[in-house]
């Protein structure tokens, strides 16, 4: 008599090929619920690592601080509304995609220059978005309000899409990297 043996994925099933006195059994729930428990504690949930709200906490951008990118924005034209930088893994999965921010900062504006600490998971690229809300409605009003990113590239009138995640990447060591970002009005 031929015995019979599963096929599971290409592999014969093992427990069906050992004798009966063979086989080992597990009562299962304690066990997936182990797995599960085990699958948890060494994963970081993909939720957690976005949309982090921070201060603007400058003592993390100080001498052996980081890795942080200390983000100087130049040309803000009043000192109404509020500054928004936001930080993003310069991928092509990641740049300016909605809710893919890993920080943001959020404070009142100030003509002239500000400047912000953005702290960063690890070493990497990243891009850097700063909008000025001037009303502080929370909305993108063309008329009013500015925008900027890092390596300030060009935006003109034939081209208002996001610019490519390659010319906004700053890379970013272990220590705080500096930059300046010019804020663009229409």
């Amino acid at each position: 008599m031929a015995v019979r043996r599963p096929i599971f994925h290409g592999l014969p099933a093992l427990e069906y090929m050992m004798e009966p006195e063979m086989r080992l059994t597990f009562p299962k729930a304690p066990v997936v619920i182990a797995a599960g428990l085990a699958a948890l504690a060494f994963s970081v949930p993909a939720a957690a690592q976005y949309r982090d709200e921070v201060r603007n906490d400058m003592s993390q951008c100080r001498a052996g601080g980081g890795p942080a990118i200390m983000v100087t924005v130049d040309g803000i034209k009043s000192s109404e509304g509020r500054m928004r930088v936001q930080s993003y893994r310069a991928t092509p999965a990641e740049w300016l995609a909605k809710g893919k921010w890993l920080k943001r900062i959020e404070a009142p504006a100030k003509a002239g220059s500000m400047t912000f600490c953005v702290p960063v998971p690890a070493s990497g690229t990243y891009g850097i978005a700063v909008r000025h809300d001037v009303n502080g409605n929370g909305k993108t009003d063309l008329g009013s309000d500015g925008g900027a990113m890092s390596n300030n590239p060009s935006i003109n009138i034939f081209n208002l899409g996001k610019p490519s995640y390659t010319k906004v990447g700053v890379p970013v060591g272990k220590e705080v990297k500096s930059i300046r970002i010019q804020m663009r009005y229409m």
